[in-house]
């Protein structure tokens, strides 16, 4: 990634300018109230610092997926209201998703948004990722800048993927291996050893010649594990496993899973040796659970990788989605250094180095 992204500092004087600042409001509902406004107030030392030198702030979001229709069951009336007892003054627009043309990138639809808009404001990192209208479009023409939460995670995250304190581990979950190859390639390159948990395990330990059952598995992508196995990289997998028999009682396994079985965490001795690896480590990275802990059978897994990266005095980076929401759950949520508000975002800008919503604020009028 080369060329000057552009700061607050850049919009220079913004008294009086009506600036357009797009926000991840992208709250989670429930009966049509917010369950946790952490994305709204997220936003808010953006939207003081240009409020207090005098800016008008209007903010613009999606929330869920309205397939491009206006939609009742995503209006933004209940994240405007919150937003008012936030920060009273600020405005909201209707869901961006209402439009096709935000998906599609529609440059009429870009033109609608930034009509009477003076400057323009890019502090969604969950949705940096994406080259949609109101994230590509407005720094075409506007006078632009990454707000102060945007800053913070291209600073934290390209701090990870260039210079990291040694050892450097992330901690890879989740369910599918194909979602997160090209970071595990990545990663390779960057860190020094790689803790693998959750459902995408089983692929590589298929890899390995193991007994997985019918734990949920990619066989297509067996031969690519294999591959990442053979790199002379370290890669740490589960030793033993929990889940339920063929009979669907809770079951313990080694690294073998019998037929009709299905696994559903890692086991004891792996997160104790995974909590191992964490605390050894000088920076650490955690994306994805390690194991299926919605369901209170199966959460000890995660809980202990959480507890670890809660206790070890390493510079610790959560890669948001359900990391983030496994740490709240578990009340260790204020006990890492940075948990990122995107997950897919955060792990396109580890792979990649780079995000569309970053590219087209170095194309702005001002970022020369």
């Amino acid at each position: 990634m080369s060329g000057h992204i552009p700061t607050l500092a850049d919009l220079g004087d913004v008294s009086g300018k009506r600036v357009l600042v797009r926000t991840d409001f992208n709250v989670p509902m429930e009966d049509g109230r917010i369950t946790d406004d952490f994305r709204i107030r997220a936003a808010l030392p953006t939207i003081q610092w240009l409020t207090e030198r005098g800016a008008q702030v209007v903010c613009a979001s999606h929330l869920g997926r309205p397939k491009g229709q206006p939609n009742p069951k995503y209006s933004m009336d209940a994240v405007r209201a919150r937003l008012a007892e936030l920060a009273p003054g600020v405005d909201l627009l209707e869901n961006l998703r209402f439009n096709a043309g935000e998906e599609g990138n529609d440059p009429a639809f870009v033109a609608e948004i930034v009509a009477g808009m003076d400057a323009y404001v890019d502090d969604a990192f969950g949705a940096a990722h994406r080259a949609h209208a109101s994230i590509v479009g407005p720094p075409r023409t506007l006078p632009s800048a990454m707000g102060l939460l945007l800053q913070k995670e291209v600073e934290v995250l390209l701090g990870l993927r260039n210079d990291p304190k040694r050892p450097f581990v992330a901690v890879l979950g989740g369910a599918k291996i194909s979602d997160k190859l090209g970071v595990v390639e990545a990663l390779l390159g960057v860190v020094d050893s790689l803790v693998i948990g959750g459902a995408m395990c089983f692929t590589f330990l298929a890899a390995q010649g193991h007994a997985i059952g019918d734990s949920l598995w990619e066989p297509e992508h067996v031969d690519t594990c294999r591959r990442l196995l053979q790199s002379g990289k370290t890669i740490h997998l589960p030793e033993d496993l929990v889940g339920v028999d063929a009979r669907g009682e809770f079951a313990t396994f080694g690294r073998n899973v019998p037929d009709g079985a299905k696994g559903f965490d890692i086991g004891p001795g792996t997160a104790a040796a995974f909590s191992d690896v964490i605390m050894e480590a000088r920076t650490v990275f955690w994306n994805g659970p390690m194991g299926m802990f919605e369901d209170p059978r199966f959460e000890a897994g995660t809980r202990t990788v959480a507890q670890a990266m809660a206790d070890t005095k390493a510079f610790t980076v959560v890669g948001g989605g359900d990391s983030a929401a496994a740490l709240a759950q578990f009340g260790f949520a204020d006990d890492v250094d940075h948990v990122s508000t995107g997950g897919g975002a955060a792990l396109e800008l580890l792979e990649l180095g780079d995000l569309p919503g970053l590219e087209a604020l170095r194309g702005a009028p001002n970022a020369a």
